[in-house]
């Protein structure tokens, strides 16, 4: 089965950037588009509209939004906003938010797994078209059915890095988003949890996405912007994480995080990646031809 392969726009580029970002992708037949939703910069389902609708065939995925953040209705009047103008081109992730940033707005929760659990599960029942009453310990719906939902069955995924979390996407969403700080062995072990949650829930469990982004950099100076980067996310140097180089050595490391399990991988450029319209070009013209 082929990879999926997409790349990010990532949030330290000004939000008037995306659209000459979309453009390029677009032309140049890059699978999808990932956008983060990261505090404080910018909004993931505005950006994710603008590109849906500045792009002709390019998926667009949003990966991911906080349910702290959000009310679940209002994510499922968007979602199912979004499937209907694009149909089969929006994928929606969801996850519990860095923690520190959902303190400073006052959403930080006690229990950020019972949330997610209730947001998933009222979220997509919601767009599957059902009317929905729950009363959880932090999602309450009472008789709401979307008046607009999806016109086909549309999959959420779920953003998880600890065990406990990775397992619930397994049982309560339909793929999984892991960061760029899992290795190819990580992404095994991911896999392993997922199938746990599945099986548990009584779902099957090989219909499962799993998503894994990828720190990439390619081009002058990729091996030092790469090294830097895993520095300041607090890794060493040399920890084995993300690929520098050019596309043979990016198709590689592709290849061994879908060997792992992977289904789609999403490369991430370093945050000073000095050429974002270059990069999403060399994703799809340089990197896709050696994964066919």
């Amino acid at each position: 089965m082929t990879t999926t392969l997409g790349a990010v726009f990532r949030p330290q580029l000004a939000p008037e950037r995306l659209r000459s970002v979309v453009r390029a992708a677009d032309a140049a037949g890059l699978d999808e588009l990932w956008l983060w939703e990261d505090c404080f910069r910018e909004g993931g389902i505005s950006t994710g509209a603008a590109a849906l609708a500045w792009s002709e065939r390019l998926r667009v995925g949003i990966g991911l939004l906080p349910v702290p953040l959000r009310n679940v209705a209002v994510t499922a009047m968007e979602a199912a906003s979004l499937h209907r103008m694009f149909p089969g081109r929006p994928i929606l992730g969801v996850g519990h938010g860095v923690q520190d940033w959902m303190g400073q707005v006052g959403a930080r929760v006690e229990s950020p797994l019972t949330l997610l659990r209730e947001h998933l599960l009222a979220l997509r029942a919601l767009l599957a078209g059902e009317t929905v009453t729950t009363k959880g310990r932090y999602v309450a719906l009472d008789d709401v059915t979307l008046d607009w939902p999806p016109p086909g069955p549309v999959d959420v995924l779920a953003g998880g890095t600890g065990p406990r979390t990775v397992r619930l996407t397994g049982e309560a969403a339909d793929g999984t988003i892991l960061t760029a700080d899992t290795s190819a062995d990580g992404v095994r072990q991911a896999c392993g949890l997922i199938r746990e949650g599945r099986v548990a829930a009584g779902r099957d469990p090989d219909g499962h996405r799993v998503v894994v982004y990828l720190l990439t950099a390619t081009g002058d100076g990729a091996r030092e912007r790469l090294e830097a980067e895993l520095v300041a996310e607090g890794h060493a140097a040399d920890a084995g994480l993300g690929v520098a180089g050019d596309a043979r050595a990016v198709a590689d490391a592709v290849r061994r995080l879908a060997e792992a399990g992977a289904d789609t991988v999403v490369l991430q450029p370093t945050g000073d990646e000095p050429d974002p319209e270059g990069f999403v070009r060399f994703a799809a013209e340089d990197v896709r031809p050696l994964l066919a």
